[in-house]
């Protein structure tokens, strides 16, 4: 395979980040954010991202830019639709203009978090935010563009670089004598190294088979809930020797409706991954494998 010229968006996000490293090896990567300056990697400025694309001239476009603050969103459609699914939505057509490749992520949210087994590709959608109606509009229209696409969803998604879930959790833990954490929101925690190294391998795929293209589930194996995940990541700390303030028993396992939040969380944010593994030849490690490479990363500093 020839190297490619590769043109990535959001590249300080967590997801990002790790595409910086997944990709570099594939030929000349060029990594933007909102305040690169010059080329445009802002995405409420729609002409100027069109403009960079055919400035670059890619032939791999990977979009790791999203409006990802979910209760916000609900006070701020407009910019998280343009953000979501407007410059996207640009991607595919410059995209398609110039026949280049457009890697997108999206999320479990395009779903109504009903029932409890994992979504499918192929399944209805019912989005219940703003996040999740203009994601599942990016989809949308990268679809109607037709041009060349990867579509990844995924969930639940943490990095050791930046905030996440574990890290406000050890930070409670330390400084609370009991906590609450949600027990009936069921997913699987997936890190940002492996979507960037699925990118990647599935990137060299596409470039030697064109019939890959599509939309796919990628999430790491196994299913938790955040209450689940919140022991998993304490009785990790207290095993390599982290100051825990709360006791195992005084976590308590609550509802999602012990916590008001502007946006509506699906419960059941499983996706099943057979396409994926099947279609790319992958073996996805179980969610607790990345957990803790991810703990002992940040818990060494």
């Amino acid at each position: 395979m020839k190297p490619l010229k590769i043109l990535l968006f959001g590249k300080n996000g967590q997801v990002g980040w790790e595409l910086q490293r997944s990709l570099a090896s594939l030929g000349e990567l060029v990594a933007l954010d909102t305040v690169s300056t010059d080329l445009c990697g802002d995405f409420t400025n729609l002409e100027g991202i069109a403009k960079t694309i055919r400035a670059v001239a890619p032939d791999i476009i990977v979009n790791a830019a999203a409006h990802t603050a979910v209760d916000k969103a609900e006070s701020e459609p407009v910019l998280a639709r343009t953000i979501n699914a407007l410059a996207p939505s640009v991607l595919a057509q410059e995209a398609k203009r110039i026949g280049a490749w457009l890697i997108h992520y999206s999320t479990d949210y395009v779903f109504d978090g009903s029932g409890d087994k994992p979504w499918q590709e192929a399944d209805s959608t019912g989005p219940l935010s703003v996040y999740g109606k203009t994601k599942l509009e990016g989809e949308a229209l990268i679809l109607a563009s037709d041009c060349k696409h990867l579509i990844f969803r995924t969930s639940w998604v943490f990095a050791a670089r930046g905030a996440n879930f574990a890290k406000t959790m050890l930070k409670l833990a330390h400084e609370r004598d009991s906590l609450k954490v949600i027990n009936d929101q069921i997913g699987a925690p997936t890190g940002a190294d492996l979507l960037a190294d699925v990118t990647a391998h599935a990137i060299c795929t596409a470039m030697q088979r064109s019939d890959v293209a599509g939309i796919y589930h990628l999430v790491a194996s196994g299913q938790t809930s955040w209450y689940g995940y919140a022991n998993f990541v304490l009785d990790f700390a207290r095993q390599v020797g982290v100051e825990i303030k709360v006791a195992p028993a005084a976590i308590e396992a609550v509802a999602s409706s012990a916590f008001l939040t502007a946006a509506a969380r699906p419960m059941n944010s499983r996706l099943d991954t057979a396409k994926l593994q099947s279609t790319f030849g992958l073996n996805l490690p179980h969610w607790q494998s990345g957990v803790t490479r991810m703990l002992t990363e940040i818990l060494e500093k």
